[in-house]
């Protein structure tokens, strides 16, 4: 039983015997005391003053009396007005602490063969360009999330949907076969991605070169500037060819498909570095070349159910004005698919694979409304978990100096910020003298641990919802609210727990009750039990922040108990042991808190 539990029991008594009614668990208030008052917990007596049908601190000095004398798990107590302060036997913080120690995984629950069935999509990329700061956002949120949810007694399936098709892949395939000359990967010694991602601003910049010169020739023809703009758009050669390139891909030209497979190879293969990097993967990973046949087929069977209709230019389409929405085109009138579609499709493989409870999204805001529609046609469509799906949006990512413009060129590469991260987190370790008695393989493990540690933590510990400034001179930070700032207080610990040892000190798996505890030791306990909480809020908020939030709010708790106390300099060998269990157990929970980030802890820095 908890501290609180036990304390709720006993209010529940103490109304009982005092005012002779009995109350049920929900009118007792607990929280957390101010710190302005002395106290650890706090019962708000207001919901039973119809009861006692006394003055507010009649009724708290009666009730935390009684407390005083029957509950062992209050020692004092002091009444403000409607509120009842409790100071918490040490007896019984010594046993949660005790609790604590005795669980690896303290405030997180499992999951069974009935627990609920949470299917994550991330990542979602184009195959014809690397991987961005934007993807960096949307994989390092989704894989937290799918650890969020795990710990919270979900088994969750991590999912991906490449789109692998559509004109974008065409213009990649189109400029690579006009100035490619067979290169690849091998001969170029690029990455595939970036490779691929090379010939699509190739593509735009010929594009835009083209469309300049046919805008040039219909103005000096007589056309204002923007109709021949419009039309140097319409008629540009390249992008017909794209469009041609398109149509051969439908029909299953073997030319363009064995085209389209070789590069689409590439691509993945350095979509696999960039994600092993990051630390991120999938279970399983749909692709839109065949989902999107799957959508269509889906629709028109909507279609003859009577849950769409079709236009006389053969478009399909569902009507959502009931909903108070508008129109929506569900399959071109040349029978071509729309992303709507896709997702349609992809929803109906995954349900078909897997028993799906539950469906999260993590996409950009911008797509807002189209999950509102997704939702709305899924649930029409009998799917039973598609009126409940969740689309965990956010914002958008910049760095300092702006907008990222993938079409130009200028894109944040991803690997590129990685390796830069390390770098810098290499040179911030040694000009701080980090690396002391460490060779080179450990150093450079260890920024690669800090680095990818402070690009993680510096995106997830904002709020999802918002968009972002990165700046990655602040993420690489030994002090305040950083990666870094957390790593180094949990090796520090591992330090002082080595050192122990290394003293033939042995910790007791059980701290017996007499054993002293002072303020802040009480106050660490009480940060640490509030780790479930934290995890379980953040389950239901589908927020990463929320546990970034815990662990730095426990790493500064930490680090002022250690400014204030020895640990290994303790007057007497019963407080070392306590601080000592007291420190492990820090240590565990950040550990655990940062593996929920998807953020590695090094055992020394």
């Amino acid at each position: 039983m908890t501290i609180e539990q036990q304390i709720t029991q006993s209010v529940i008594a103490a109304v009982k015997h005092l005012y002779g009614q009995e109350v049920p668990e929900k009118m007792v208030q607990l929280q957390k005391t101010k710190r302005e008052f002395e106290g650890n917990i706090t019962l708000v007596v207001f919901p039973l003053l119809r009861i006692s049908r006394k003055k507010p601190e009649e009724t708290a000095a009666e009730i935390g009396s009684w407390l005083q004398d029957h509950c062992e798990a209050v020692a004092r107590h002091n009444a403000v007005n409607g509120f009842l302060n409790i100071v918490v036997d040490n007896k019984a913080w010594l046993s949660l602490l005790n609790d604590i120690n005795a669980d690896p995984k303290y405030g997180e629950k499992k999951a069974d063969g009935n627990s609920p069935l949470v299917m994550i999509e991330y990542s979602s990329p184009n195959t014809n360009k690397p991987l961005h700061l934007g993807h960096v956002r949307n994989n390092l949120l989704g894989w937290s999330l799918a650890k969020i949810m795990e710990a919270n007694g979900n088994r969750v399936v991590k999912t991906n949907i490449v789109n692998d098709r559509g004109i974008h892949i065409c213009k990649s395939m189109l400029a690579w076969l006009k100035y490619g000359n067979g290169e690849t990967p091998e001969t170029s010694g690029k990455k595939g991605d970036h490779l691929v991602g090379d010939y699509y601003v190739a593509f735009d910049k010929h594009y835009r070169a083209e469309v300049a010169e046919l805008k040039a020739q219909y103005v000096n023809e007589g056309m204002d500037e923007e109709s021949a703009e419009k039309k140097a758009k319409e008629d540009s050669p390249l992008l017909k060819e794209a469009h041609d390139m398109l149509v051969k891909w439908e029909n299953n030209d073997p030319e363009v498909r064995g085209l389209w497979k070789k590069m689409n190879e590439w691509v993945y293969a350095g979509f696999d570095e960039s994600y092993k990097a990051l630390g991120v993967g999938f279970d399983k990973i749909y692709y839109e070349s065949e989902t999107y046949l799957v959508g269509k087929k889906t629709v028109e069977e909507g279609l003859a159910k009577g849950l769409f209709f079709r236009k006389d230019d053969n478009s399909v389409w569902a009507d959502l004005t009931n909903e108070g929405l508008d129109q929506k085109l569900l399959l071109r009138s040349d029978g071509t698919s729309v992303y709507m579609t896709q997702d349609i499709g992809t929803a109906d493989m995954r349900f078909k694979d897997y028993p799906i409870d539950k469906m999260i999204y993590v996409v950009g805001n911008e797509q807002n409304y189209h999950f509102q529609v997704l939702s709305l046609l899924l649930d029409r469509l009998g799917f039973k978990w598609g009126k409940e799906l969740v689309h965990f949006s956010y914002g958008m990512v910049e760095l300092p100096n702006g907008k990222m413009k993938s079409r130009e060129g200028t894109v944040v590469d991803a690997d590129d910020l990685i390796a830069a991260m390390i770098k810098d987190a290499r040179q911030t370790s040694d000009e701080l003298g980090k690396f002391k008695d460490m060779d080179e393989t450990e150093r450079n493990e260890i920024a690669r641990i800090v680095g990818l540690g402070a690009l993680k933590y510096f995106i997830l510990k904002v709020d999802a919802r918002k968009n972002m400034l990165f700046n990655p001179e602040e993420s690489i930070d030994f002090n305040g609210n950083t990666g870094p700032f957390i790593q180094y207080t949990y090796a520090r610990i591992r330090s002082i727990l080595r050192k122990a040892e290394a003293e033939g000190l042995t910790l007791p798996e059980t701290l017996a009750p007499t054993l002293p505890l002072n303020d802040k030791e009480v106050e660490l306990i009480q940060k640490l039990k509030e780790y479930g909480a934290a995890v379980e809020q953040a389950g239901k908020d589908y927020s990463p922040s929320g546990i970034a939030n815990y662990c730095y709010e426990l790493t500064k708790a930490f680090n002022q108990f250690y400014h204030d106390y020895s640990i290994l300099g303790a007057d007497t060998q019963e407080e070392k042991i306590v601080r000592l269990v007291l420190a492990k157990n820090v240590a565990k929970t950040l550990y655990n808190g940062m593996h929920l980030l998807g953020i590695e802890v090094p055992e020394r820095m």
